[in-house]
């Protein structure tokens, strides 16, 4: 079977305590939305149905890239997911590669991420690591005590910031705010605190893990939103786990090209986008989302309204 040029995805729905309603307009209120995650499954043509865990495994580096193959095999490496806050989520706190395996056993990864501001009201705040000045000790202590948020480094963000964390970044995202963040796919995290909300069998709190893998020491700096024009492509961030781009288009075609490298995760966030290749093209509508496959090569995204933005998640 032949690998199609783009596989759109059908997100899958999560609900939690703290979710709005922008995500799904007129169901119940949604947390989040994973747009690209091992479980979704491809939306129309012939692998319509199949999940991207399932396709990964039957292509391998014609899907991934052969440098994704080398470093985390045939398990899809990110996790990209939207958020609408409508309370604040609890603070939490992620392992790195060597504390996931350390507390969780053989081939677990950590997490580091990403979040990029797609939309903030006026007073929305978050919390992005320790303030400055706090010791090892003084924070395991409040971690223990449910005053953490005492020593937590609160910022006001704005739409098109970007937030970097590295594993054991401390942080929280307060209401308000309609995020875009990638990760790493891992299904560790540890809970610090939870402003008070009742501890149920899924909202506990990891109060020793959550000690033994945040950094006292670290707080992430809010990376403002670039200049762009027409056609225009930034690096919001980049580590070695993911590259987040923006790509910003109203009237001219961008050029964009797999280089046979690496997939393509793209997301429009405003407006409307079509890709194409030499033999598909695809519509994105708002917050919708397109992989394309490391072996495609060359694309071209047309913009489809006069204001047009995409996120292109890669590794």
């Amino acid at each position: 079977m032949t690998l199609p040029s783009f596989l759109k995805l059908t997100p899958e729905y999560r609900d939690y305590i703290w979710g709005g309603e922008k995500l799904r307009p007129g169901h119940n209120p949604t947390a989040e939305a994973w747009v690209v995650y091992e479980n979704d499954r491809i939306e129309a043509g012939a692998l319509a149905g199949k999940t991207l865990s399932e396709t990964a495994n039957e292509f391998g580096a014609a899907l991934l890239g052969e440098k994704v193959l080398k470093s985390t095999g045939t398990r899809f490496p990110l996790l990209v997911k939207l958020l609408d806050c409508a309370q604040w989520l609890s603070v939490q706190v992620h392992p790195n590669d060597e504390q996931a395996v350390q507390l969780e056993g053989p081939g677990q990864f950590g997490k580091t991420e990403a979040w990029h501001v797609l939309e903030a009201q006026p007073e929305a705040k978050l919390i992005a690591g320790i303030k400055p000045g706090a010791s090892a000790a003084e924070i395991a202590e409040a971690i223990r005590n449910g005053t953490i948020t005492e020593y937590s480094q609160y910022a006001s963000v704005k739409q098109g910031d970007t937030v970097f964390m590295p594993a054991g970044t401390l942080h929280a995202l307060g209401p308000g705010l309609l995020i875009y963040e990638v990760q790493q796919t891992s299904d560790w995290t540890y809970r610090v605190y939870d402003w008070g909300r009742p501890q149920t069998e899924t909202r506990r709190l990891h109060i020793d893990k959550s000690i033994a893998v945040t950094r006292h020491d670290l707080a992430a700096p809010i990376l403002p939103s670039p200049t762009f024009g027409d056609g225009t492509r930034h690096i919001l961030t980049q580590c070695e786990y993911f590259t987040l781009e923006l790509i910003s288009a109203s009237t001219r075609t961008v050029e964009l090209d797999t280089q046979n490298e690496t997939f393509h995760a793209l997301t429009v966030i405003e407006g409307r986008a079509e890709l194409v290749s030499a033999t598909e093209t695809v519509t994105l509508e708002k917050f919708q989302t397109a992989l394309v496959p490391a072996s495609l090569g060359k694309y071209q995204l047309r913009p489809l309204e006069e204001a047009c933005r995409i996120l292109k998640s890669s590794v």
